[in-house]
């Protein structure tokens, strides 16, 4: 009889265990979901004063951003890139995403000379799609 109830009480004892493998499978599921339908903001890789402008447009499929500082510098991807490597990174990166277009952020103070280098170069690069980023302007 003794044996009977010890059994009974392991028994209930194991069943008292929660089991979380099915929690840690549907936490693993939401994990792969929201990694591959999150949109991934890329950036230049440096803030600059964009002057406004009353017709600017929002460009949707921008996949290479190119940043000019106020001393002339060019970043792309968040690293700075000499003036005549500029067209053979635009070529590689467009080669990756071949759909996709150029937009330049170019501050306010940044010459206009490496400005069109850089539009030159990414025409070049053969990205016929070429912006150059601008925020709404206040009406």
């Amino acid at each position: 009889m003794r044996q009977v109830v010890r059994q009974i009480m392991e028994r209930s004892e194991e069943e008292q265990e929660i089991n979380i493998t099915p929690m840690l499978d549907v936490v693993f599921i939401m994990l792969i979901f929201f990694i591959v339908t999150a949109s991934f903001v890329k950036e230049a890789g440096i803030e600059v004063d964009k002057p406004e402008a009353r017709t600017s447009v929002m460009k949707e499929k921008a996949n290479i951003l190119i940043a000019i500082d106020p001393d002339g510098e060019i970043w792309i991807d968040r690293r700075q890139v000499d003036p005549r490597n500029v067209r053979a990174t635009i070529e590689r990166m467009h080669a990756e995403n071949p759909q996709g277009s150029v937009v330049i952020q170019a501050d306010e103070a940044a010459k206009m000379s490496v400005l069109v280098g850089v539009m030159d170069a990414a025409r070049l690069a053969g990205v016929e799609d070429v912006a150059i980023a601008a925020p709404p302007a206040a009406p």
